[in-house]
């Protein structure tokens, strides 16, 4: 089991200030992310977009420099309570090359995203501090109630139901969870950003990924021996992951099963996370359970 112990930041309550940021791809979805920002205000909590939060720089939402700055005025803020990142897309893992979130440990805040800011999430785990796989503000305004209230919840320190996917059989399992987009994590291999891996149940989902693509990920990952290290795995949606019209290819439920099913570790298949609606918001660094035969997670209390 991992012996790394993650700090939990406070429950958020109504009237708390959150800061927006845009770590990484450009902003694009404007209807949406306003809608998002409204949804926020209806539960109660005070919104402070950050400056030139449509700012771009090619595919990013601004220079390194500026989008590191964003993380850091908002990460350093003494009255600010959480971070909620706009979008995913590409660019996390460039302000991490400077980046040391010792800067502010001893009051952690929230941060939710998912997609490409699951390296920001990793990361934070490394520093022991809990955060939010979640929807991130171009598609919360597309989540069914449950999924919004959810993520509440996890924020404001209520129980969160199991959710319930498609078991492969070998048992059930507690270990410490570890969600994140596949092929962002895949691209933290061998750097000093990815995890101890000791006593982890990875949750992968992903986008756009031929089955392919996603096969030489999965091999990677077995060629790098890590997944020997994890007590078992759940996966998510892997939305339009279709191989290209009239080309010879396995299916990407294929792929999954041919890559992980003789791991011989507890694995659940169809969680309801991702980048398909609903995306159910999963706590980062918390223990949980995986019950491989009723094909159920849930969070430890």
């Amino acid at each position: 089991m991992s012996t790394l112990k993650s700090a939990l930041p406070p429950p958020l309550k109504p009237g708390d200030l959150l800061r927006v940021i845009a770590p990484s791809g450009a902003l694009r979805e404007f209807a949406a992310f306003n809608q998002s920002v409204e949804i926020w205000k209806s539960h109660g909590y005070r919104i402070e977009i950050s400056n030139n939060i449509d700012n771009r720089h090619g595919y990013l939402a601004g220079t390194d420099a500026h989008r590191r700055h964003q993380l850091a005025t908002a990460w350093q803020d003494p009255e600010c309570r959480g971070i909620i990142c706009t979008r995913g897309g590409f660019g996390s893992t460039r302000i991490l090359e400077d980046w040391n979130w010792q800067q502010n440990t001893t009051d952690p805040k929230w941060l939710i995203g998912f997609s490409d800011i699951t390296a920001l999430l990793w990361s934070l785990y490394n520093a022991g501090i809990v955060s939010v796989h979640g929807p991130v503000l171009t598609t919360l305004n597309n989540e069914p109630e449950w999924s919004i209230q959810r993520l509440f919840d996890i924020l404001e320190g209520r129980p969160l139901a199991p959710l319930k996917g498609q078991g492969w059989g070998g048992g059930t399992v507690t270990g410490v969870l570890l969600p994140g987009n596949l092929t962002v994590a895949t691209h933290l291999l061998g750097t000093p950003l990815l995890p101890n891996l000791d006593g982890v149940i990875l949750a992968f989902e992903d986008v756009t990924e031929a089955p392919y693509r996603i096969d030489r990920m999965l091999t990677q990952w077995r060629l790098s021996g890590l997944l020997s290290k994890v007590r078992g795995i759940a996966l998510g949606s892997f939305t339009k992951c279709e191989a290209p019209p009239n080309i010879p290819s396995l299916s990407i439920e294929e792929v999954l099963q041919d890559r992980l099913s003789d791991l011989n570790i507890p694995i659940v298949s169809d969680l309801p996370f991702g980048h398909d609606s609903p995306n159910a918001a999963l706590p980062v660094g918390v223990k949980v359970t995986l019950d491989a035969t009723a094909g159920i997670l849930e969070i430890k209390k």
